[in-house]
């Protein structure tokens, strides 16, 4: 019987690995670290290790909350994967979050939150947020583009963060996240095609 709620986080879509064990409103554990693109090999032996720590099991979970980008197309996946495996074999609710949103979430001032990660060719992953007192709001939507241009064309105070432990407390304030109903349904968030697509389409 769950006598708390428990929650797993996870979000695997930037060059950090983020994992959290949050226990109602509390923040019991956090691995958040660097990675050298091997969120495969540390992400299931750390959410082990933390759950070990505090004597948790899957089957104590009442809620997995994933980031699935956009981001990193392999990282983004393992994050998703994870989730989905979880969820499913425990019967496991899960809900899903925007990894600009977890970045944004980072942010404690008052100017505007322009999530930035790097796509390469020039371009990046944006979203802009806003902190309202008490949660997060997303101001516009999020989009591939160039960071520069992008830039030039907001008239708002604005700070540009593309990194930074989540605030879950934030994050659950706010109205970002979103009910999985299918679990098989859930995919990451590319916001562009993937390069097997693009090839699919050039042959």
């Amino acid at each position: 019987m769950k006598t708390s709620f428990k929650r797993l986080i996870l979000d695997t879509a930037t060059k950090y690995l983020y994992i959290a064990l949050y226990e109602d409103d509390r923040k019991v554990e956090v691995y958040y670290n660097a990675g050298d693109n091997d969120h495969s090999v540390k992400i299931v032996s750390e959410i082990q290790r933390m759950f070990h720590n505090h004597h948790w099991k899957i089957s104590d979970l009442s809620e997995i909350i994933v980031g699935i980008g956009p981001g990193s197309y392999t990282g983004l996946r393992i994050g998703v994967v994870v989730a989905k495996m979880f969820g499913w074999n425990n019967n496991i609710p899960v809900r899903s979050i925007s990894s600009l949103a977890l970045i944004a979430s980072s942010y404690q001032g008052d100017k505007w939150i322009l999530a930035e990660q790097d796509a390469r060719r020039g371009n990046s992953f944006l979203g802009v947020y806003e902190n309202t007192g008490k949660g997060l709001q997303l101001v516009h939507p999020e989009e591939l583009t160039n960071l520069k241009d992008y830039q030039d064309h907001l008239a708002h105070p604005f700070e540009v963060v593309s990194s930074g432990e989540p605030d879950i407390g934030k994050i659950l304030r706010s109205n970002l996240l979103h009910a999985v109903e299918d679990i098989h349904q859930l995919s990451p968030n590319y916001l562009r095609k993937t390069e097997a697509e693009r090839n699919k389409e050039n042959s």
